[in-house]
């Protein structure tokens, strides 16, 4: 600490760029250190990246507490959330620009590998911003020493004695057990799972608390099964078997709700989130149509036949992609990937690629419709590919032919209302003309090509705005309709894979599956910082869908296309 304090005491009153002189670490006490990575260049800036290191004796954290993978994500995520806590208490503005503030990311209400957090055998440490204070540019020194004074009280956060112990070993087991049942879903030979007593709606879409006061989820007796978890006994509630599943009922009865609570399902999620036991499938993807995005190199023949002008769409690309063609190849990629479960919602998909009815086909012939529509391939991806898929639909009921399952929501509460439906489709025939003839056909992965992470234009930057777009040089890439990107500091995160494949070039031959999930994978075990060049303190990990999906929008995306092997598919599905 006196080290810091001489530096402090003679850059004191200076300009604001002589704070770059504190960048390193300092011990403020004989357990805790102090370390400075990144100094903001203006009080208005960004602020400064800092981290505090403790060490394990100190901490005194029972190794068995992350002795596992799943132990140590939970733990991490845990500590971030309680030193957050601590440290807003003392960030208040004592200048001009963020002068004074600290600011840590422990994220929403998703447990998720975060870089805020690492916790060794050695020490626990916690990574943040923090605002140097300034007069005008002129350093304060004085109050940079009470804020470092501050964070020796926060430290208090890291320490396992000041934890509060049932709650840190109940979202350990909670996330142990959230795990468990992912893994248990395949082997019941079910997609998704939704307990008893779930609250699904969110108090708002700026807000994602549990709604105060909503109906909590109840499952249909003939859809029930039990789950024995490792710590939180035996769990109840619906699970949604394989194949192909309707959700269907009236307006503003939770269909949506329901299908999105499926598709965040992905994600394990904090006690009390009302949602810890609404767990879906590891590789569950959501498609829908985007108007205007861009495509490169991707096989949509399986939905797109040959297009006026003699456009390929075995090797498709575009600019301004239309709500069909958009979606076809969002499925596409999502398969590419391994995807195992679709989720679909009507209301944003285009209709001429979910349905073509028996009128529109007497009508139009299929030698003048380029499009098979989805409902004559969507049993096809699940017997030939064991890919299933979950829709909400509300307007087609020539659905009903092809559905294992039909779920009808009626103020929240599902029934399952499959018996119904198959006679309903019996008594009333649609008349239409099964349209997907010869099967689904074989899939293709493309290769990156080393000039797709090239940014176009002068300024070669590439940075993330806010959780929906990526600035790839010149470029603004547009990942706002990527719906399980779930917090900000995932879509910094992609920026940043982005830009270690910009640095390190992926070989000739890497697919785009292996290249992104060998880099995932080697993020998981390193850590976060083989992407920086110095410590961040908010990163945290997403998934290999969302990372191609954010590669896929980039228009200076380059590839070609090689068959992937049937045994491969059915083994990633």
């Amino acid at each position: 600490m006196e080290k810091l304090r001489k530096i402090v005491s003679r850059i004191d009153g200076r300009g604001y760029k002589a704070y770059k002189d504190i960048r390193g670490r300092y011990d403020l006490t004989p357990h805790l250190a102090f370390i400075v990575d990144h100094v903001q260049g203006d009080p208005f800036a960004s602020p400064s990246k800092v981290r505090l290191r403790l060490s394990m004796g100190e901490a005194g954290i029972p190794k068995d507490l992350y002795a596992t993978k799943n132990r140590k994500v939970a733990l991490q995520d845990f500590i971030l959330r309680l030193f957050d806590k601590e440290l807003s208490r003392f960030s208040r503005k004592r200048g001009t620009g963020g002068s004074g503030t600290f600011r840590a990311f422990p994220g929403g209400q998703e447990i998720i590998e975060r870089s805020g957090c690492v916790v060794t055998d050695d020490f626990v440490e916690v990574r943040f911003l923090m605002g140097f204070p300034a007069d005008g540019r002129r350093i304060k020194g004085r109050v940079f020493l009470e804020m470092v004074e501050e964070l020796i009280k926060a430290s208090k956060a890291l320490r396992y004695k000041n934890m509060p112990r049932e709650e840190l070993i109940g979202f350990i087991q909670t996330y142990e057990d959230q795990e468990l049942i992912r893994e248990k879903l395949k082997e019941m030979g079910l997609a998704a799972f939704v307990a008893d007593g779930s609250i699904l709606p969110r108090r708002s879409g700026i807000d994602d608390r549990p709604m105060k006061g909503a109906v909590p989820f109840r499952s249909p007796e003939t859809l029930k099964v039990s789950i024995e978890t490792d710590y939180n006994g035996l769990i109840t509630g619906m699970g949604i078997p394989e194949g192909v599943t309707l959700i269907v009922g009236g307006g503003f009865h939770g269909k949506t709700t329901l299908l999105e609570a499926i598709q965040f399902g992905v994600y394990n999620h904090i006690p009390g989130d009302g949602r810890e036991w609404a767990i879906t499938v590891k590789g569950a993807v959501k498609v829908r149509s985007e108007d205007g995005r861009f495509v490169r190199g991707v096989d949509i023949s399986p939905f797109i036949g040959e297009l006026p002008m003699g456009k390929d769409t075995r090797f498709f690309s575009t600019d301004d992609a239309s709500g069909s063609t958009s979606i076809a190849a969002n499925i596409m990629e999502a398969l590419e990937m391994g995807a195992e479960l679709l989720l679909i919602d009507e209301d944003t998909s285009a209709t001429n690629f979910l349905i073509r009815d028996a009128r529109m086909q007497r009508l139009v012939s299929k030698d003048k419709e380029p499009i098979t529509p989805f409902i004559d391939r969507v049993r096809q991806l699940y017997k030939e590919l064991g890919v299933s898929t979950i829709m909400v639909i509300g307007g087609s009921g020539d659905y009903l032919d092809v559905a294992d399952t039909v779920i009808a929501m009626d103020s929240y509460v599902p029934k399952d209302v499959t018996a119904e439906a198959k006679k309903v489709a019996k008594e009333i025939p649609t008349g239409r003309i099964e349209e997907g003839k010869g099967g689904f056909g074989s899939l293709v992965e493309r290769v990156f090509h080393p000039e797709s992470f090239e940014p176009k234009g002068r300024k070669k930057k590439i940075k993330s705005k806010g959780i929906k777009e990526i600035v790839f040089g010149k470029e603004v890439v547009d990942v706002s309709d990527v719906e399980q990107i779930v917090e900000e500091e995932q879509l910094r995160c992609i920026t940043e894979i982005i830009g270690y494949f910009k640095r390190h070039t992926p070989k000739e031959g890497l697919g785009f599956r292996e290249g992104i999930e060998k880099l995932l994978r080697r993020i998981s075990d390193k850590g976060f910082d083989i992407l920086t060049p110095y410590p961040y303190p908010d990163l945290s990990l997403p998934r290999s869908f969302e990372v191609a999906a954010a590669i896929n929008r980039m228009s200076s995306l380059v590839v070609h296309q090689r068959k992937i092997p049937l045994e491969v598919l059915k083994e990633s599905g």
